[in-house]
């Protein structure tokens, strides 16, 4: 931790410093023009800040990844520089400052609009960075005992979960056939007889949680368990379908290394939900941006598919328990720049259940994107990139 704090002191404090102080010496004490020592001071401020942040910045973070745009860099620093000195330059004559406390308050305001500046076009450089690596990687799958994993997530689904596992070797025996099917069902904390049902209807694997953890730890407990060549999630209630699982396990051999549903998607036939799910869907893919930089137009769709190695490195380094553990999964991605593509999907959201409660889930959504940005900056996830070698056991 130490070291991280000495980091981020290099990228973040003696840029700033250096910036304010180069601005009191030229304008006190050599009595230059204002806008002449606020250029050249934000000049030497910008150039110490590219440096540190080539040196000490934490290069998985894709927050941090502008330091590979030098040519924007220079463009948005240069922006922010003019208004920098022309908010400086107006905030000093409006309110009549003639001392040094003067400068550095309006020298404070400057800085502050130009931060935004900033923040904003940074922003916008790195998601188009991130979308342009939206293409198939086409690597070759890595080995793994059959073709396809499907995780199912199930907490008290006694009545339905026979009939899901049933029909999804049914309508997928072409898969079964041609390299293998695996189905894992993860009794997330039940109490019933989910698992037991789930084990007769035919689940390869049945992993039973001791206590209800949430969707995240259960569809991440599946996964880790998974030995497919490709692995993918989806509800009890099998909102998707057995051919849209197909599709996605298509769009992965294509050479997708993840693959999510789009309930957005020109091609998606969805009957929309109405009133407060509808309303709790766009507030969660507002709140997405607080992560991820290139969101997805529909991040929390039910549907996702991986390579099986990604799969089990997100996975592996995945912390989210609960319902915001989608959008980590996809700042991983965008961490380990991992090439994604969306399919569109079939649904009738007004009839597909729903554990989902508005309000309290937005607020815990809000918490867990909180601490996703925490463990980002403390480097929890650094090595997400590190692709592990298959193994045949469990989590």
């Amino acid at each position: 931790m130490p070291r991280r704090l000495l980091a981020f002191a290099a990228v973040s404090v003696l840029p700033t410093a250096i910036d304010v102080g180069l601005l009191v010496a030229l304008r006190e004490g050599l009595g230059w023009p204002l806008l002449v020592a606020d250029l050249v001071a934000i000049a030497v401020a910008s150039t110490v800040s590219y440096g540190a942040h080539r040196v000490a910045t934490f290069r998985s973070n894709p927050y941090f990844r502008w330091v590979r745009h030098p040519s924007a860099f220079v463009l948005l620093a240069s922006v922010a520089a003019v208004v920098d000195a022309l908010v400086l330059r107006a905030t000093f004559t409006a309110f009549g400052f003639t001392t040094v406390t003067g400068l550095l308050a309006a020298k404070a305001i400057s800085l502050t609009v130009a931060a935004v500046v900033r923040a904003i076009g940074y922003r916008w450089v790195l998601g188009e960075a991130i979308r342009e690596l939206h293409t198939p990687s086409l690597r070759p799958l890595e080995d793994g005992t059959c073709r396809l994993t499907v995780v199912i997530p199930a907490y008290r689904e006694p009545d339905r979960i026979g009939t899901t596992v049933r029909r999804i070797h049914d309508e997928l025996a072409d898969v079964a056939a041609d390299g293998g099917l695996e189905v894992v069902v993860v009794d997330d904390g039940s109490g019933d007889d989910t698992a037991a049902i789930a084990l007769e209807a035919g689940a390869e694997q049945v992993i039973v949680q001791p206590q209800n953890r949430g969707k995240g730890a259960a569809v991440r407990a599946g996964m880790l368990a998974s030995r497919g060549r490709v692995a993918l999630f989806t509800d009890a209630d099998l909102a998707y379908d057995p051919p849209q699982l197909r599709r996605a396990l298509e769009a992965v051999e294509a050479g997708w290394d993840v693959v999510i549903g789009n309930r957005r998607h020109v091609d998606s036939v969805v009957s929309r939900a109405t009133g407060l799910r509808a309303l709790g869907s766009r507030v969660v893919n507002r709140l997405s941006a607080a992560v991820l930089l290139a969101a997805p137009r529909d991040t929390q769709c039910g549907l996702k598919a991986f390579r099986g190695d990604v799969a089990r490195s997100l996975f592996a380094h995945a912390r989210i328990d609960g319902f915001a553990f989608d959008i980590e999964i996809l700042h991983l991605v965008e961490r380990a720049e991992l090439s994604l593509g969306e399919i569109p999907v079939q649904l009738d959201e007004a009839g597909a259940s729903s554990t989902v409660r508005v309000g309290h889930d937005v607020v815990r959504l809000a918490l867990d994107l909180a601490r996703v940005r925490r463990w980002s900056s403390i480097g929890a996830y650094d090595d997400v990139g590190v692709v592990p070698t298959f193994t045949t056991g469990g989590p």
